[in-house]
């Protein structure tokens, strides 16, 4: 939960939320137009940087940046729009997160292949994969530490249409198994085939956040009716 939390870069205010709740179990889509402030709280969630004003919650704890314990570190997740891949084989890449922790199981590292259908592909160098294959090993590199809170920006953007078709049925069978997902995305169909609730941010701040099914057939912002229909101008 985020209460009265905004984030500032020099005098300029990028991010004003009054009030989210992300819901345990459930995926949370993300909406707005580039600049809206959603990598930025993408970022807050990720614990990545700190708010400058306000509360963040998690699991009903009060957190504090700087005393982050490791446990909570590693329950949230995230996938950038531009993975940052490291430079040997497929498996390396997807087996690092469990060899931080200390662990490097084969059978994990095969599944979460086999996931996002790569498992061919584990001895492959990460520097000559197309850019869908290197978003879907990072994916697998998120699963493979089955994350608690997984965050997603942008996950399928300027991919063709194979390999969003891949990454969306993962997230889906994330969905169905109540693992808590946030997906910044601009697409509104991929919201609505994807989340449970939605929030729309415009200039840095909340306008609407949601049920899906209520932001998309009855918002209660003129701007998210706006938005949802493609009547607004950037």
């Amino acid at each position: 939960m985020l209460r009265n939390v905004s984030k500032r870069y020099g005098k300029r205010t990028v991010l004003h939320i009054d009030r989210l709740t992300i819901h345990a179990g459930r995926t949370l889509a993300i909406l707005g137009p580039s600049g809206a402030g959603k990598s930025t709280l993408l970022r807050l969630l990720n614990f990545l940087e700190t708010p400058d004003t306000g509360q963040i919650e998690y699991d009903g704890r009060l957190i504090v940046h700087g005393r982050l314990p490791l446990t909570t570190l590693r329950e949230v997740t995230t996938v950038f729009q531009r993975p940052l891949l490291l430079d040997t084989t497929v498996w390396q890449n997807v087996a690092y997160g469990l060899r931080l922790r200390g662990r490097v199981e084969r059978e994990a590292v095969v599944a979460a292949l086999q996931q996002v259908g790569l498992d061919r592909l584990d001895r492959v160098s990460a520097r000559i994969l197309s850019g869908g294959e290197a978003q879907r090993v990072a994916l697998a590199r998120a699963l493979v530490i089955k994350p608690r809170v997984l965050l997603l920006d942008e996950p399928t953007a300027n991919l063709d249409p194979a390999n969003v078709t891949i990454i969306e049925e993962v997230i889906q069978r994330l969905r169905r198994e109540g693992t808590t997902i946030v997906i910044v995305t601009h697409h509104l169909f991929q919201a609505r085939r994807l989340a449970d609730d939605v929030a729309l941010l415009m200039d840095g701040a909340l306008i609407e956040a949601g049920s899906g099914e209520q932001i998309f057939q009855q918002p209660r912002d003129p701007r998210t009716a706006a938005f949802i229909e493609g009547r607004m101008v950037y």
